[in-house]
Parts: structure tokens; sequence; C-alpha cells
């Protein structure tokens, strides 16, 4: 094969760009790693700590509660069947990874969503940086996030943040979006300031909407569970990782079940508070 006519070293840029931010903001990757770190560890210990039959008292009566007494068993029996696979510990720690990395995502993206559905220009900016956030394969993220991070559950965090930032923003912004314009216009007949208007009328007729897009949030982030075990964040991505390196097909199996359960009990809990949510808006 000949040679290329040309050669644009986009690669060896963005290589100089990186020890640029490495060598000036040292100090500040070192807070946010520590932050990162500290809040992790915090719902690791609040959730490996106590006995695992009050961790899943806990969350199935949030299921409960968020839908029906039979989400509610289902929990249960779906938790039992991860401590019955001696996977409680690894499963633990990847639900805090993941309510971390949610909540974080979950903070940054709902207010740009609101930005973008009141901006045009904004929105016009935002879209195509979407774009790239979801098509970019999800290993690339951790490249910088472990130049800047190095090794742990920090830059797999991090790079679960920005993997899942879009559904967040786009449904935001979908949901503010669609609020029907003479709710819109009678507020605005009684004298409601834009902000008044916004918190009042826009988000809670949003909010199904916007939860659909936390659920997705969430989803996205337990997908990157595995590529975040890589790079040392620990959980059942560490087990599913050392499983694929060692053939090992037990614990591949029962990692990767575990998983299966997280997220389908992650997922009734968060579209079942959507749905609450749009049934007492048509209920009122």
């Amino acid at each position: 094969m000949g040679e290329n006519l040309f050669r644009i070293p986009v690669g060896h840029w963005v290589e100089t760009v990186l020890d640029w931010i490495t060598a000036n903001f040292e100090a500040f990757f070192d807070v946010v790693k520590l932050v990162f770190q500290n809040f992790n560890d915090s719902l690791v210990w609040i959730l490996t700590e106590p006995p695992f039959w009050v961790i899943i008292l806990v969350l199935a009566v949030l299921a409960w509660l968020a839908r029906s007494w039979k989400l509610g068993v289902g929990t249960i029996v779906g938790l039992l069947f991860i401590y019955g696979m001696n996977q409680w510990q690894n499963s633990m720690e990847t639900l805090a990874l993941v309510l971390v990395a949610s909540v974080i995502a979950v903070v940054i993206s709902v207010p740009l969503g609101i930005l973008t559905a009141k901006s045009r220009v904004v929105s016009t900016i935002v879209k195509p940086i979407l774009d790239f956030l979801q098509t970019m394969p999800a290993f690339v993220y951790l490249i910088p996030a472990i130049l800047l991070l190095g090794i742990g559950a920090v830059p797999g965090i991090v790079a679960t943040i920005v993997f899942s930032l879009a559904p967040g923003t786009r449904f935001t912004e979908l949901g503010i979006r669609n609020v029907n314009t003479e709710v819109l216009e009678a507020g605005q007949a009684f004298g409601a300031s834009p902000g008044r208007i916004l918190r009042q009328i826009q988000i809670p007729l949003a909010l199904p909407t916007i939860m659909a897009g936390i659920n997705q949030v969430i989803m996205l982030s337990l997908s990157m569970v595995v590529i975040a075990g890589m790079v040392g964040a620990g959980g059942l991505g560490a087990a599913v990782y050392k499983a694929l390196t060692t053939l090992n097909t037990p614990l591949g199996v029962e990692s990767g079940l575990s998983v299966v359960v997280l997220a389908i009990i992650l997922d009734r809990i968060t579209a079942s508070l959507g749905q609450s949510n749009a049934s007492s808006r048509n209920a009122s």
C-alpha cells in the first residue's frame, strides 16, 4: 500500500493539549479526584457497611413507593439472587459508582437542557457536541481520564459522566420545548416572571420527559461499568473483566447477571417515578 498524500496529526495535537492541561491544571484535577473519590467511597460505605438485608429492605421499600408492592417483591428476589451468587460487594460498589456518575451527570445535563431549550444559539452549539459524545467509542474517553486522574474509580466515573450526559440534556430540552404554548401564554398574561414560569409551569409539565432522560442516564452509566472496571474502578466491571481475561465462565455469568438485575431494578424504579409524575399531573 502506498503512503497517504497528506497527514493531519490530530492525535498529536490532542496529546499536546492534554500535556499542557496536565502540566498547568494538576492542582485542579487533584481536587476533582479527591471530591469524586470521597463521594464514591462514602456511598460504598453506606451500601456495604450495614447488613445486606437492611439495604435490600430499603431498596424494596423505595421500589414499592415508586410503583407497587410487586416491584418491591421483585427487588427483594433480585437482590437476594445477587447475594446468593456472592456478588453483593461487587454489586454495591457498582451501584455506588453508577449513582455518583448519574447524580453528577444529571446536575450538569438538566440545567444544560433547560438552557438549550431557552436559546436556539446554545442549542445549535450544544447539539453537535452531544452527537460527538454519543458516537465517540467509550474506550477513547478513558485515555484522557487516565492521563488526568490516574488509575482507579475516578477516571471510570468521569468517563461514565461524559458518556451519559447526552440523553439527560436532550430529553430535558425536548420536555421544555414541548410544553403547551397556551399554558405559557396564560402564565405570562397573569404577570408571572420567566423564572417563575420555568419553575412552576415548564419544569413540572416537562418532568415525565426529564425523568425519562434521567432513566437513560442511569442505564448508560450501567453500560459503562465493565469499561470502568478495566481502569481499576472495581465492582462488577472488574469481575467481568477478570472473567474475560481468565476465561472464567462462572464468574462471567454471575457478574453479568448481577449487572442485568441492577439494571432492571434501577430502570423500573426510575421509569415508575416518571410515570407517577405524569399520572399526578393528568389527575390534577
